[in-house]
């Protein structure tokens, strides 16, 4: 029986102290928005006639937690107020959007600037010069409108946020940590609420990395077969590009990844170096991205407890595309703005936003808030009618997105809200099943080559989830059932929320390239995850290795000699993933010669070709395509079909968890009266792994090839 412990990395927000403020200085916003559309705001903005901005008080901003309100005194520094535009526009961004992404339309790839973003799209700027002059009035400073004209950077106190949103900052007290977040949804004046959305948080619940470190049981006497580039290059078939006549590895695409920590430079140099990139002509860049004119809202970080994930993502993301430039976007997160949102705004917002972006970082659309989930939904909106492709880590709670790091969900089913917007896409996580199998030795060496790579071939995969809920694990262990495993001593030390991300959204309604896939759920949601790659964290004998050095933060030196080294800076988790299928789109890119925007819109279209659709599916494919087939899966194959495990994963409560009488811990169910669990993988589509992994080479062979795109 095999024995773990998980170890996962820990958030630790800290509340900054007062700090002296200048007086404003008023930035109307007359130069931003658009000037062709009909103002929204027509009525006087009257503060004794108010509307309520429902959903944006956090789920932990509870009065068990709540620790009393902090000074009025205390500073809000680069707050980000989400504006909207008018349903009409909405509609015509949603339509132009399909149209850029659409080879039969005139509109085909003519990606937009940020400032014909704002003009075509963005609320009149009188109605912005409106609500600037509002906030400035109470006393708020604007200190910056985007080029969108969807966002604004406003710094205030606590008491001025009281006094113009009527709602109370307080401190929550949670789980040993200390947070501030308003008590109260915000209250705006009714003619401000065709425009104004709300702030992105009013809260320090940040969102979290999607990093898994390795399992923390000895490694001596463990065989394990850990990941290097030069395996992921034979099992996901890259070889071919980067040794081809006309070399496809990247060369003249800029991938960036977001993130609110610095890294040692030398690292990636040193992984580059242990494992066979050197020779490549990729380079790194550490960049804390500022907007073009106006105020800087980007501050250097340093180094904190997301190093190894700033890491991992920049090593990783040129790992796959090695002659590509790999840029790391940092920013310092304010006491309520999340790093990623303020780097992101001002990356897209500048005159040459970056063709493809990758974050790993989550929380579930609950904790987000109404406001919160917008502000993410109209950033990658704006990302991809400019070009960019984005990837987003789907997350590693199985369908329990709010019930990250815990033993048991109780929240029921939820999605990251980072990757749940239609404009993304939403990267999960697989495992390899070959110890489960008994077949190590058909995929592995036990002798490394030049760059440590042992892997023979293709190896088969299975859903990543190392929760006792499993199918895999509680079969593997003897059990019937993963009610019964999780209730078992011996389950007790799985009983985790750990696996793959996917399930339905609750904001969004299905986008029009998510459809007609076979398998595909026959809801009007948008559903998680997209694609999938390797995820794993050591629970079945693989992880991936990485290089983060930094003592301070938990680092050892990267010598991959070294049996204890090489183990601990080894992990999992779809944040791995994400910038990984980030470097597979910068081969894209470099193929066709052309940034993609939405890579969905190709992505499902050729899953459709591969897998048919619910009605005609492909029969041949489906089986030739299967993972089970290990090594001799078919060769002209773009999609490996997940069809092995379970994203499932231990519950209590009465949320989505179907639990047998006289049991303690049950499993996540989309029924609580029978079990149905969420979810299953199956051919074609499915929640656990969304079209599944892939062929590196003959998707990007197949997208060049493809008519138009």
């Amino acid at each position: 029986m095999m024995k773990r412990c998980v170890c996962i990395l820990a958030t630790v927000v800290v509340v900054a102290s007062v700090v002296a403020w200048a007086a404003p200085d008023l930035r109307s916003g007359n130069s931003v928005g658009s000037h062709t559309a009909p103002p929204q705001i027509v009525q006087p903005v009257d503060d004794t006639r108010l509307v309520t901005l429902a959903g944006n008080t956090h789920p932990m901003a509870r009065a068990e937690f709540d620790g009393g309100p902090v000074p009025d005194g205390l500073l809000l520094d680069h707050l980000l107020l989400q504006l909207k535009r008018s349903p009409e526009r909405e509609r015509a961004l949603v339509d132009l959007i399909d149209d850029l992404h659409n080879p039969r339309s005139a509109k085909f790839h003519r990606w937009l600037t940020a400032r014909e973003f704002g003009e075509r799209f963005g609320p009149a700027a009188e109605d912005i010069s409106t609500v600037s002059n509002w906030l400035e009035s109470h006393g708020l400073h604007v200190n910056l409108v985007y080029p969108s004209g969807m966002a604004m950077d406003v710094t205030a106190t606590a008491g001025q946020i009281r006094d113009a949103f009527h709602t109370e900052i307080h401190y929550y007290d949670v789980r040993g940590e200390r947070h501030i977040a308003n008590a109260s949804d915000p209250q705006i004046p009714a003619a401000l609420q065709p425009v104004v959305a709300g702030f992105a948080a009013l809260h320090d619940f940040r969102p979290r990395n999607h990093m898994r470190r390795h399992f923390s049981f000895p490694y001596e006497g463990f065989e394990f077969y850990e990941l290097g580039p030069q395996d992921f290059a034979t099992i996901y078939n890259l070889n071919p590009l980067w040794n081809g006549l006309n070399p496809i590895r990247g060369a003249g695409q800029t991938i960036v990844v977001l993130e609110d920590s610095d890294m040692n430079a030398a690292d990636w140099t040193t992984f580059r170096s242990a494992f066979g990139l050197s020779s490549y002509a990729g380079t790194f860049t550490e960049i804390h991205p500022n907007p073009e004119s106006g105020p800087a809202n980007c501050f250097d970080p340093g180094t904190n407890d997301d190093e190894s994930e700033a890491a991992l993502d920049a090593e990783w993301s040129g790992a796959v595309a090695p002659d590509a430039s790999i840029e790391l976007a940092s920013c310092r997160d304010t006491k309520t703005t999340f790093a990623d949102l303020i780097a992101g705004h001002n990356l897209l917002n500048n005159s040459s936003p970056p063709p493809i972006m990758s974050d790993s970082y989550g929380g579930c659309e609950a904790s987000y808030g109404t406001t919160g989930n917008a502000a993410y939904e109209k950033l990658w909106q704006q990302a991809v009618a400019e070009g960019t492709s984005v990837f987003v880590a789907a997350g590693d709670e199985g369908a329990a997105e709010c019930d990250a790091g815990l033993h048991f969900a109780t929240h029921g089913i939820a999605v990251d809200g980072t990757a749940s917007t239609p404009y993304d896409v939403a990267v999960g996580g697989t495992d390899f099943i070959d110890y489960v199998d008994g077949t190590t030795s058909e995929y592995w060496t036990k002798t490394n080559g030049y760059g440590y790579e042992s892997a023979l071939s293709y190896v088969p995969e299975m859903t990543y989830n190392d929760s006792c809920a499993s199918s895999i694990l509680f079969t593997f262990e003897g059990y019937s059932s993963g009610g019964a495993f999780c209730n078992s001593q011996a389950g007790q030390s799985d009983l985790y929320v750990a696996a793959g991300s996917g399930g339905p959204s609750t904001v969004y309604d299905r986008p029009s390239w998510q459809v007609g896939v076979y398998g595909i759920n026959p809801s009007s949601r948008r559903d998680l995850p997209d694609v999938s790659l390797f995820a794993g964290d050591g629970f079945y004998t693989h992880a991936y290795v990485y290089c983060m050095s930094d003592t301070s933060e938990g680092g050892l030196p990267c010598d991959y000699q070294n049996p204890k080294d090489s183990y601990y800076n080894s992990a999992g988790g779809t944040s791995f993933s994400s910038p990984a299928f980030a470097g597979i789109q910068a081969l894209v890119d470099q193929k066709t010669g052309s940034r993609q925007g939405n890579p969905n819109y190709v992505l499902y279209s050729m899953a459709e070709a591969e897998y048919g659709t619910t009605s005609d599916p492909n029969l041949g494919n489906l089986s030739a395509c299967n993972t089970s087939n290990g090594k001799t899966i078919g060769a002209t194959c773009v999609f490996y079909d997940i069809t092995t495990g379970d994203n499932d994963v231990p519950c209590k409560g009465d949320d989505d968890c179907y639990t047998v009488s006289g049991e303690t811990y049950g499993v996540l169910s989309t029924s609580i009266t029978k079990l149905e669990v969420a979810y299953p993988s199956a051919g074609g589509w499915d929640f656990a792994t969304g079209l599944g992994s892939v062929n590196i080479a003959n998707l990007v062979d197949a997208w060049s090839s493809n008519s138009g795109w």
